[in-house]
């Protein structure tokens, strides 16, 4: 009985060591200091913006894909990013995010269906964020735990990463583009 004790919180150990160090949530914005491009707010997060992704749910199946059309402006350290998704399934959602350039390289977050405020660091080619956000009703109205990470690419493409959790349990991810929009009105 000891044994078995002994191996289950060395599983247990192992498992919570992977999660903290060799995963998705154990990389840092200081991990990419000093990359480039540089991620700079007002230019990569300005414009007409086309984002294509997926999402995919609990069990690592792809439950949906969108495409998004954004517009980002920006007035002195204060932007937002209009967005206009299209789901797979025919739903259709716009969001506003509301952001604010802080001290050095971080930055503030609102959206409606964001509680309180996201918080966001820019180091080197990539953006970190993290919040909690409310999911609409019709998808259970579940509040979730969000880490995004955005990285620029050479090319001035943005790939985004997204990490929801419940109860500390990852129960969805996106991933994504972000490029300029080509079919925009200029």
């Amino acid at each position: 009985m000891k044994l078995l004790t002994i191996l289950s919180l060395l599983v247990l150990l192992v498992i919570f060591a992977k999660a903290m160090f060799l995963s998705f949530r154990a990389q840092s914005p200081e991990d990419y200091a000093g990359t480039g491009p540089a991620f700079v707010l007002k230019t990569h997060l300005s414009g007409p913006i086309l984002s294509e992704g997926l999402i995919y749910g609990p069990t690592g199946k792809m439950t949906n894909s969108f495409v998004a059309r954004m517009v980002g402006e920006w007035e002195g350290d204060t932007g937002t990013l209009s967005e206009e998704f299209t789901y797979s399934n025919g739903k259709r959602q716009s969001r506003k995010w509301f952001l604010k350039q802080g001290e050095g390289n971080s930055f503030t977050a609102t959206a409606d269906d964001i509680i309180g405020e996201a918080r966001g660091t820019v180091s080197g080619s990539t953006i970190k964020m993290e919040y909690k956000i409310v999911l609409p009703e019709d998808a259970g109205g579940h509040s979730l735990s969000v880490t995004d990470w955005l990285y620029l690419t050479e090319n001035g493409v943005i790939m985004n990463k997204s990490e929801m959790r419940k109860f500390g349990i990852k129960v969805a991810e996106l991933i994504a583009t972000m490029r300029p929009d080509p079919d925009a009105q200029p």
